[in-house]
């Protein structure tokens, strides 16, 4: 099976964004999708697009060199649809999963590719009520974008800590704080990504995959990070974020280090590699613990590293690539986001002060994405 790699320029940006439409009284999650989609020119590859869920949207960007730009896009397309939603009562909602709903009452799409997902999977096909964040990061050599790949999943555990916005299912608290990335993982070609040492052997891979039935084309490979026909590496594993702050500072955090694995690349030498296996752990890990996570590192001084200080080690470590990138104001926000929360605490911290009322906490990140900014209420 052959699989295109498209030309792009080294480090420029896409974003996808997946939110649930929800009713702006209940904040029940509804299918109000169709409802938006009708009133777009393009709503299966435009900038606003339908998604797997009749209550499910996605916010596409096009292909920005910087951070600022893509998000200013962003906000001019949410702004936009909540003002088609909000006057019928309708909202948007941006997080992994939906706080209190229940996921087998959101129908998909009359899509071949969507019905193959639903029949195939039984029981956990009916569970992918779920919403993630996409950011795609330019690859200017064909020859670089597998070792960006597997390179990239390395930080597979800080992408998950900082986004994690999914502690609650069906109003249980999970106590994971990515319970998105343990729904999502059941999908047979969905996970981590395997090590490939040339583009020969990804497509063979492929192949095989096509020639026992598990895909027909190659965007059925639905790895955590993975090449992208469009010249890129797309990073597929972060929760959908309640806010725009936390969708830049995940973009700039995406795009610094892609861009220091390229120069490392481009200068013949080879990226730090940690066993598929410590990579799987370190996933989990961070799905579970989020900020609290101890992650096995491939530093032979500090081969355990808590969350935090492994995240704060490469703020440093990349911080005048930031600056040259443009992207050092939201790569900032990476901090804020260590030391005052990701959304799954903020969840946590309302369902606390509510008596574990799941419409309070639903109505909290709500009005964080009408908001832009995260409600912090107390650093860590």
């Amino acid at each position: 099976m052959k699989i295109q790699f498209g030309q792009s320029k080294q480090s420029t940006l896409g974003i996808e964004w997946e939110l649930a439409v929800v009713d702006s009284t209940t904040y029940e999650q509804v299918p109000g999708a169709p409802f938006l989609l009708e009133k777009v020119e393009d709503p299966v590859d435009g900038p606003i697009r339908g998604e797997y869920l009749q209550s499910m949207v996605e916010l596409v960007t096009g292909v920005h060199a910087d951070v600022t730009s893509a998000v200013a896009e962003l906000r001019e397309r949410l702004e936009w649809a909540l003002s088609v939603l909000e006057p019928h009562g309708l909202t948007l909602l941006g997080a992994g999963a939906h706080p209190f709903g229940n996921p087998g009452d959101q129908k998909p799409y009359e899509k071949p590719q969507y019905r193959r997902v639903t029949e195939r999977n039984g029981w956990w096909g009916q569970q992918m009520a779920i919403n993630g964040l996409h950011i795609h990061v330019g690859i200017d050599q064909k020859a670089k974008a597998l070792p960006i790949v597997y390179g990239l999943a390395r930080f597979t555990p800080y992408f998950i800590a900082l986004s994690a916005s999914s502690p609650f299912w069906m109003g249980e608290d999970t106590r994971f704080a990515s319970q998105r990335t343990m729904i999502f993982q059941q999908l047979p070609t969905n996970g981590l990504p395997y090590h490939m040492s040339d583009w020969k052997e990804l497509e063979a891979f492929a192949s095989q995959l096509e020639g026992v039935g598990m895909i027909q084309n190659p965007s059925e490979i639905r790895w955590d990070v993975r090449p992208s026909q469009w010249g890129t590496v797309e990073n597929r594993i972060m929760d959908s974020v309640p806010t725009l702050m936390e969708v830049g500072a995940l973009a700039a955090l995406s795009q610094t280090l892609v861009e220091r694995m390229s120069r490392v690349l481009a200068k013949g030498e080879q990226l730090d590699r940690l066993p598929f296996w410590f990579m799987r752990e370190n996933k989990w890990r961070a799905a579970r613990y989020g900020l609290a996570a101890d992650i096995i590192s491939v530093r032979k001084d500090d081969y355990i590293i808590h969350a935090p200080d492994g995240i704060g080690y490469w703020l440093d470590k990349l911080g005048y690539i930031a600056d040259e990138l443009g992207c050092q104001e939201q790569f900032e926000h990476v901090r804020d986001l260590v030391r005052k929360g990701p959304s799954y605490l903020r969840q946590r911290r309302v369902a606390a002060a509510t008596d574990g009322d799941m419409c309070a906490v639903t109505r909290s990140i709500v009005e964080e994405l009408r908001a832009g900014r995260p409600q912090f209420k107390e650093a860590l």
